[in-house]
């Protein structure tokens, strides 16, 4: 069952097989993908057509010498993407790939199968949300001017509002006439944020603050 389905010359119906295969678990893949998260449409087209595109690619090299050199050039096909992603889309892109590997060495089978458990395995970490409940990390940018002892100037909000918080970048802006601050912060109680920003907007005459999710650290 888990053996290759190529002979020595391959047929119509072995490439028809190994490709249509590879194309069909692609877009599945695609879909398993989005159906707990949101992704571009590029990315999601990534994942249906690379498992066809690979097939292709390790089919013609099949026996040659220099299908080393392709399988190589085929995982760095994962860096050609018009943004940097998520370890978890470059994850999925590299399930693609080794979905095509598999189809283009005629292991259909086992391709099917390695798609079925990957497939429960990351609706199953999706549905537990493994990982992402203690994430409550904020990034929090705060404009001041240059004028301002910023040190202390936050210290009792912070301590009223956040359980934790920390100072990891200071940059000038506008000329070096003013200074961005970027916090690293986990609120008390998100429901007071709005209550938080108008407090630092009293202090800080105004200008511009942004808090959002922390950006990921595990862009690839």
């Amino acid at each position: 069952m888990l053996n290759s389905i190529l002979t020595a010359e391959m047929t119509l119906s072995q490439f028809l097989i190994c490709e249509l295969t590879a194309m069909a678990l692609g877009f599945g893949m695609s879909l398993i993908f989005l159906i707990r998260d949101r992704h571009t449409g590029a990315f999601s087209q990534a994942l249906a057509l690379l498992p066809g595109v690979v097939t292709l690619v390790i089919m013609l090299v099949n026996g040659n010498i220099g299908a080393g050199l392709a399988v190589a050039g085929t995982f760095a096909l994962v860096r050609f993407r018009s943004a940097p992603g998520s370890a978890k889309e470059i994850t999925g892109l590299f399930i693609s790939v080794a979905i095509g590997l598999a189809c283009g060495m005629g292991y259909v089978g086992a391709a099917v199968i390695f798609f079925l458990l990957m497939a429960v395995y990351v609706l199953v970490l999706g549905s537990l949300r493994y990982g992402e409940e203690g994430v409550k990390h904020r990034h929090l940018k705060i404009t001041v001017p240059e004028n301002v002892d910023y040190e202390t100037l936050f210290d009792d909000l912070f301590e009223r509002y956040t359980s934790f918080h920390e100072l990891h970048k200071v940059r000038t802006t506008n000329m070096g006439t003013l200074y961005e601050l970027h916090y690293r912060i986990e609120l008390k109680d998100p429901r007071h944020t709005r209550d938080f920003i108008d407090e630092i907007r009293c202090r800080n005459g105004n200008l511009n603050i942004v808090c959002g999710r922390e950006p990921d650290r595990d862009v690839m």
